[in-house]
């Protein structure tokens, strides 16, 4: 695409003409380095205000007058791409909003901070000449590190789960300095979080039940990812919510109350935005006539349409935002490990000691494959599968409070070019709401509500579920669309906090927090939207347990990839230019990395073969999957395709035809002989193949069967849950 052509910086997710431009100022400039090369590029910058927050440079929300985007200087002290600056080393800090830092990245033996850092960060030491992303790379070899410390060494905080709230609490506890490790049974982002509609919802939905503490939460934390934390994968969308025609003239009045009422609830929703500051600069809702509304969705029916109303929420790409949240944890200094199932707690009397562990990736019969990790406390948050806990405790007389109860959620992918848009849909249902969201080149519809009692490690979708949402999604289009029509089907599970009573109680929309047994801390419910506050809530306890009393800093600690996004993003053509490749490619790497997109580069300028389309999936780079074995923990082919990448759900053939392509170039990485790539490959095929199964079976228990005919790749069984002495506790979540 030309740089004529370039889209503005202020971007809106799935954009296809609906954009905004910020004001811009005199532009400074420095340089930011790659992490793995060494090579610069210059990067320009406005100029900042007395804080080290630009607030002259456009983010991705539109019409904003407000960048948490940091000036050049800062974002290369915190993010190593460029020289530390002198109020960064004056400091001893990152120069990030929230105070000094320590700027060592090199884990020092047995852990320990030096003076001149205070407590450090995750109880390590960090070289000032090492970036944070190349502390944060999730390597192989990092991977064989990190078990030899989880063997050896005592933890102030482990983390069951490497879900979103997993990687969240470790970030949040190692970014207050406590020595921290988090284990994950599968993959990140292998269960719930990687496996839900794709949105940082800012609470509209509890404005109608009057739950405003839950409106004020959401929209705060929607406002920190997108503006401050994560600019580079929070991004706003428009989404239309159709007013019925009903009636015809008769139901004029119905007509006048349908609109008051959305209105007024979109028009709260914006007061609320602007007053807890979650929705800086975020455009305002929009009444449209029948006529303006098929202007912007001419696949809407008209016969079907009194009008619609506009508005924003944020979008966001799940796994790649939980992938994110380790690594920024990893670079501070958190042990972190895949593939590392934990199967039972320890103990003495009352009190838990440490974690068991079975490194999932060990050879068979290897007597090192099952350890103890030490630990001060234990934070288990450890989402669907919170009843295994649950069941623990009741071994030894104890009742953990809450109950969790499992709800899939299915969604179709369809490609853009089968409905006619520009912006998502929200449309009421009989019991729920239903969303179109515009996905790069696809559509997103979802989701369903139903009870899950079956293998919680791979829920299956059913030809009924794919009809349910088909059937709904069809009430409102003007060309029905058909199973002809999709590309993927997902189905998650969504961990709904229930009390003691078998019903689902108020606390399905939050999250809780308890200790049940000393050393032991459980977490569960909430929204994705919220992690941020879960973390920080049960890290708090887990601080006031050990007797410190430093707060959560995470609410102004930027991501990997966040700092000087903004800049990047304005400089983008010239960053093509110097690289040779073309401002479509820069523009994907940004969305999707941030300022890691360097590093990417870097891959591509080393061997140009990388900078090609990967085989199947032209959306992506051969570099992507590289990237995702050496920097981003990737151990296994599926880890690429289902959450590295998008692939598996994005493309008709399901990733088979990026199979071959994809394990030949994670192979070179991770060292997999011929044997090894092909029994990933037949991994990956096998679990399509169940899949696309269970997707023509009539109920949840044919496609459950059909589902566990394929392997799972890390060797789990069917996960059902347990009901007997067993202390099995899958991770994911």
């Amino acid at each position: 695409m030309p740089a004529s052509q370039a889209r503005p910086v202020a971007r809106i997710a799935g954009d296809r003409g609906i954009s905004a431009s910020a004001s811009v100022g005199a532009p400074t400039s420095s340089t930011v380095t790659s992490a793995t090369t060494g090579q610069t590029a210059t990067v320009r910058s406005r100029p900042a205000t007395s804080t080290s927050w630009s607030t002259t440079q456009p983010t991705n929300w539109p019409g904003t007058a407000t960048s948490t985007a940091q000036t050049p200087v800062a974002a290369a002290a915190t993010t190593g791409h460029g020289p530390v600056s002198r109020r960064a080393k004056r400091d001893g800090g990152t120069g990030a909003v929230g105070g000094p830092t320590c700027m060592a990245l090199t884990v020092r033996p047995g852990g320990g901070v030096p003076p001149e850092c205070g407590a450090g960060y995750g109880g390590q030491v960090r070289d000032p000449n090492v970036s944070r992303s190349v502390a944060g790379q999730l390597s192989v070899e990092r991977r064989a590190d990190d078990l030899r410390r989880l063997r050896a060494e005592r933890f102030d905080v482990l983390v069951i789960g490497g879900g979103v709230t997993g990687a969240g609490a470790a970030l949040d506890a190692a970014s207050r300095g406590l020595k921290v490790a988090l284990v994950e049974a599968r993959d990140y982002a292998a269960g719930t979080s990687s496996r839900s509609s794709k949105l940082i919802h800012g609470g509209l939905r509890y404005l109608e039940q009057l739950e405003f503490h839950l409106v004020h939460e959401a929209l705060t934390e929607r406002g920190l990812l997108a503006t401050r934390l994560a600019p580079h994968l929070v991004r706003p969308v428009p989404i239309l919510v159709p007013l019925p025609a009903e009636g015809g003239v008769r139901d004029l009045p119905g007509r006048f109350f349908r609109r008051s009422y959305y209105g007024a609830g979109v028009a709260a929703y914006d007061v609320f935005a602007g007053v807890f500051g979650g929705g800086r600069g975020m455009p305002l809702h929009r009444h449209l006539s029948r006529e303006g509304a098929r202007r912007i969705f001419p696949s809407l029916r008209p016969d079907k349409l009194a009008g619609a109303i506009r508005y924003y929420d944020g979008q966001v790409d799940d796994a790649r935002l939980v992938v994110t949240l380790a690594r920024t944890a990893a670079s501070l200094g958190a042990t972190v490990v895949t593939s590392a199932r934990a199967v039972g707690l320890t103990r003495q009397a009352r009190e838990v000691t440490g974690v068991r562990v079975h490194d999932l990736e060990a050879p068979a019969g290897s007597p090192d494959a099952e350890f103890e990790v030490r630990a001060r406390t234990v934070i288990a948050a450890t989402g669907v599968w919170s009843d295994d806990m649950s069941r623990m405790l009741n071994d030894v007389g104890l009742r953990p409070g809450f109950r969790v109860r499992a709800s899939k959620g299915v969604h179709l992918v369809v490609p853009r070019s089968a409905i006619t848009g520009e912006t998502g849909l929200i449309l009421r249902t009989a019991s729920s709401v239903l969303f179109v969201i515009p996905w790069g080149g696809h559509w997103i519809i979802g989701t369903t509500d139903t009870d899950w009692r079956l293998d919680r490690s791979h829920p299956a979708a059913t030809a009924k579920d794919i009809d349910y949402l088909l059937e709904q999604v069809n009430t409102v289009l003007d060309r029905p669309l058909t199973t002809g029509d999709i590309e993927g089907v997902y189905a998650g599970l969504r961990p709904l906090l229930a009390g003691e009573a078998d019903s689902t109680s108020k606390l399905s929309r939050e999250h809780a927090v308890i200790e049940p047994m000393l050393g032991l801390l459980l977490v569960a419910g909430g929204k994705y939207t919220t992690y941020r506050v879960m973390a920080s809530d049960v890290v708090d306890r887990a601080v006031h347990r050990l007797g410190w009393t430093r707060p959560s800093r995470t609410a102004d600690l930027p991501l990997l990839g966040a700092d000087g996004y903004a800049a990047m993003w304005r400089d983008r053509a010239d960053l093509a230019r110097r690289h040779g490749v073309p401002v479509g490619v820069v523009e994907h790497l940004l969305e999707r990395y941030g300022t890691l997109t360097l590093d990417l580069l870097a891959l591509v300028d080393a061997d140009p073969l990388l900078g090609s389309p990967l085989a199947g999936a032209p959306e992506y780079l051969a570099a992507e999957v590289t990237y995702a074995a050496r920097a981003e923990g990737a151990l296994h082919l599926e880890d690429v395709l289902t959450r590295r990448t998008r692939i598996s759900i994005e493309t008709s053939h399901r990733g088979l035809e990026s199979a071959e392509h994809a394990a030949e170039l994670m192979g070179a990485v991770l060292g997999w002989d011929e044997a090894t790539r092909a029994r990933e490959v037949a991994h990956y095929r096998a679990r399509v193949e169940a899949e696309r199964q269970s997707q023509l079976m009539a109920d949840d228990v044919a496609a459950d069967a059909a589902r566990l005919g394929a392997p799972d790749v890390r060797g789990f069984a069917a996960d059902r849950g347990t009901d007997g002495d067993s202390v099995e506790l899958p991770s994911s979540r």
